[in-house]
């Protein structure tokens, strides 16, 4: 095993060429290479399929966008692919990058100039990054005659009238929640009508009376947090039009891992056609939960992955022996599970919280440190990964994800299979990487479920010195130094393991 902390002043160059296709791309689940399975539950490769498209809403920033559809879900996950230039170093896999929870795409090309997906596509990968089920662009799969429409994470509404896909603005987040000023406040706390959502506004009201008591103790300065109060009212704006969707927010980790993950890898081994059908694959947070996850199940089961070869960044199985920060919103999951609210609004939450925790009298400053280090991210997309990156969550999701907080680390929704416990089994290469000022995922969180991995196939690094610069937990993906030096360790990994 090699353990080592990292600086480097290396800078590996940035290519920023684009392809000229604009459009969206479907699947239909019929014929290709040989398909993912988990827990026993194969399902055919999908076979591609191009269907009349609009052009691709602004928010997404890639080369194209593709829409696969996930079996026994009523769910389409969305793919944002990003094909390397023609000056680009020519690769054998294509790579698979996984988000954190409740984010999406953006958090990965939040711009031109700050650009993991793009910086990986102008090395020469194949690059793709996936929207799970009720992120992002996501969509629920819909008859093509229909013309119904649907809430997206972004504040984006999308809709299928035959067989195109439409694009429009639902909340105009760049506008700032300073200037939307509405009564939907009055509405959400006073709620006390009938109809099928009623119980579930009821439900929200009393939930997020608690996230507030929480964040006042965090304060410094009591306050009662009337204004922001306000604010998550203004940013929950259109919420009551949005509970068609939300109602159906009913999953778990193990729907990521055993549907919604697996149909994507089948998706794009089919597309890309590489010659031994392995994909290189990158996790932030949950997103390299997953992949830890995958290769203890695939392990348990003596099954090949499908994976060359897997990078996590600030991610663990097992956070019991650390002081990650995470363990402050532990209170509030039994109370959740108790009033049965069935999504946390996390975006609407952290859009209400973002000006008091970057402005004076900075009486939220403590939420800044579990994202970014201090001056390590530039303000104006810091908060545009504020506003758009983060979205609403199923409960049941949190829920399953806190057993990593409990003895044994997470473990499947029967609570029987844990997952670090088969996670020596893997015969996967990984470099496990972990942030000096990571409040979320500690390095000793991180080690603590690298360790498993076989010796002779980790890499484990911290990157940040006692002088600077910091990594916190976003600064691993989207840092002012991670070019310079986390991206340069990545795609070293990844050269080495991209041989066919």
């Amino acid at each position: 095993m090699k353990m080592s902390f990292v600086h480097s002043d290396l800078r590996v160059p940035l290519f920023s060429g684009r392809s000229s296709y604009g459009g969206s791309i479907r699947s239909d689940p019929e014929s290709g290479p040989p398909s993912v399975s988990i827990g026993g539950r194969a399902r055919p490769p999908p076979r591609l399929r191009v269907v009349k498209y609009a052009e691709k809403p602004p928010i997404c920033t890639a080369d194209e966008l593709h829409y696969v559809p996930v079996s026994n879900s009523d769910w389409e996950v969305a793919l944002w692919r990003y094909i390397p230039p023609p000056n680009a170093p020519r690769r054998n896999r294509p790579l698979l990058l996984l988000s954190g929870v409740g984010t999406n795409a953006i958090g990965y090309d939040l711009s031109p100039e700050s650009s993991f997906a793009r910086y990986m596509s102008g090395q020469g990968f194949d690059t793709w990054v996936l929207e799970v089920r009720g992120a992002g662009l996501s969509a629920e799969k819909m008859d093509s005659e229909e013309n119904v429409s649907v809430s997206c994470e972004l504040g984006l509404s999308s809709s299928r009238e035959k067989g195109s896909i439409i694009y429009q603005d639902m909340l105009q987040y760049q506008q700032g929640s300073a200037e939307i000023r509405t009564n939907f406040f009055q509405k959400f706390t006073s709620f006390d009508g009938e109809g099928p959502y009623s119980r579930i506004i009821g439900l929200l009201r009393d939930f997020s009376k608690r996230i507030l008591n929480l964040m006042q103790r965090q304060s410094s300065i009591p306050s009662p947090l009337v204004e922001f109060q306000e604010r998550i009212a203004s940013s929950l704006e259109d919420f009551d039009r949005q509970l068609d969707v939300i109602v159906k927010y009913d999953w778990d980790f193990d729907h990521y891992l055993e549907e919604d993950v697996p149909a994507a890898m089948d998706y794009i081994r089919t597309h890309c056609k590489s010659r031994d059908h392995k994909l290189l694959a990158i996790g932030h947070s949950m997103g390299g939960i997953l992949l830890y996850a995958m290769l203890s199940r695939y392990g348990s089961e003596g099954k090949d992955t499908g994976l060359a070869s897997v990078a996590t960044l600030g991610s663990s199985l097992d956070y019991t022996t650390s002081r990650s920060s995470l363990k402050l919103l532990l209170p509030l999951v039994d109370p959740a599970k108790a009033l049965n609210v069935p999504i946390i609004p996390l975006g609407a939450l952290l859009a209400a919280a973002h000006p008091f925790a970057s402005r004076p009298p900075y009486i939220l400053s403590w939420l800044n440190a579990q994202i970014t280090a201090q001056d390590t991210m530039h303000p104006d997309l810091f908060e545009k990964l504020i506003m758009k990156n983060f979205g609403t969550v199923p409960a049941k999701l949190l829920r399953q994800l806190t057993t990593a907080f409990r003895e044994g680390g997470l473990c499947d929704r029967s609570g029987t299979f844990f997952y670090k416990d088969h996670l020596h089994k893997t015969n996967v290469p990984v470099l496990a990487i972990a942030g000096d000022q990571d409040l979320i995922c500690p390095p000793e969180a991180v080690y603590e479920t690298a360790k498993l991995i076989p010796e002779h196939l980790l890499t484990f690094k911290v990157f940040g010195e006692p002088d600077g610069p910091h990594y916190a937990h976003y600064d691993l993906v989207g840092g002012l130094m991670a070019a310079d030096q986390v991206y340069h360790c990545l795609i070293n990994f990844l050269n080495r393991h991209d041989k066919v």
